[in-house]
């Protein structure tokens, strides 16, 4: 399976599973643009993940720490 920046869930669940003692309220959209570029299965273009996204993924993984 290949990740694209539409798959907002299963990106913030494969997150939380591979950072799972940071607290998503702190992370920096930096931080959280490399992380997501880095996941083995991430295959889009990474200069599509801008602020709007990132902010998406970031609450999708606040709900999922809850």
């Amino acid at each position: 399976m290949s990740l694209h920046w539409t798959d907002v869930l299963e990106i913030a669940i494969q997150l939380a599973e591979r950072h799972p003692d940071v607290d998503p309220r702190y992370i920096n959209f930096v931080d959280l643009h490399n992380w997501v570029v880095s996941l083995p299965e991430f295959a889009d273009d990474q200069q599509r993940g801008g602020e709007k996204v990132l902010e998406a993924i970031q609450l999708a993984w606040m709900e999922e720490a809850d």
